[in-house]
């Protein structure tokens, strides 16, 4: 795992950030930081404003693109979140489970909370390695003055690679048996916190480099 910033314990609340993301619940409902888990530290993030601010009269619409695929999996990652609320805490049964989750987009040919775990973190796993071996040795190329921003996104891949393995390992402990009910609610909150703060940081840093980029220039 990279060294630098790297320090943050996952109960802790990220700068920016609202709610205790890598978290579990106690016996009466209390949510409890989630033990071990490291992420990072958002002050130590490197900007490039010359490069990330938009010129008066640019068009950014193009970088907007990033953006829309963003949200989308804001927006999955949300539903998953909310369904893995209610089945552990019993309001949800398995039938109504399975209907929910076969109106989402992603979808397997098992409907199981399980198999949408699994579904969104490979996702996400193909996302950061498109972005690390096609979009980024673009951008560094386009614009070298972003390869501090490129190697730190890249870095937060490889720690919410980790993060992505620990979900997978509490889905696991979830299908074995009920003892693995918190184990896979602290890994789904704090791959919702990891996940929430490395979009918004690489947003702000790439959606003008990309409309430029896009735009030739």
């Amino acid at each position: 795992m990279p060294d630098p910033g790297y320090g943050t314990r996952a109960g802790d609340r990220l700068p920016g950030q609202g709610g205790a993301g890598g978290s579990s619940r106690t016996a009466g409902g209390e949510r409890r930081p989630a033990p071990g888990a490291v992420l990072w530290d958002e002050s130590t993030r490197p900007t490039v404003p010359g490069a990330h601010t938009a010129r008066p009269g640019e068009d950014v619409s193009a970088g907007h693109h990033l953006v829309e695929v963003h949200d989308h999996l804001r927006q999955e990652l949300e539903r998953l979140r909310a369904l893995v609320v209610r089945v552990l805490d019993g309001t949800l049964t398995a039938g109504a489970a399975r209907s929910h989750i076969a109106t989402m987009t992603l979808r397997e040919h098992n409907w199981s909370l399980g198999a949408h775990c699994a579904a969104y973190c490979r996702v996400v796993t193909l996302h950061h390695t498109v972005e690390d071996q096609q979009l980024f040795p673009q951008l560094r190329r386009f614009d070298p003055r972003l390869a501090p921003v490129l190697d730190r996104l890249a870095e937060e891949h490889l720690v919410i690679h980790d993060v992505l393995e620990r979900v997978d390992r509490a889905l696991v402990a979830f299908v074995a048996g009920p003892e693995g009910n918190a184990a896979l609610e602290a890994a789904v909150d704090l791959l919702a916190e990891a996940l929430l703060s490395h979009l918004a940081y690489e947003e702000h840093e790439l959606v003008a480099p990309l409309a430029r980029f896009a735009g030739g220039g």
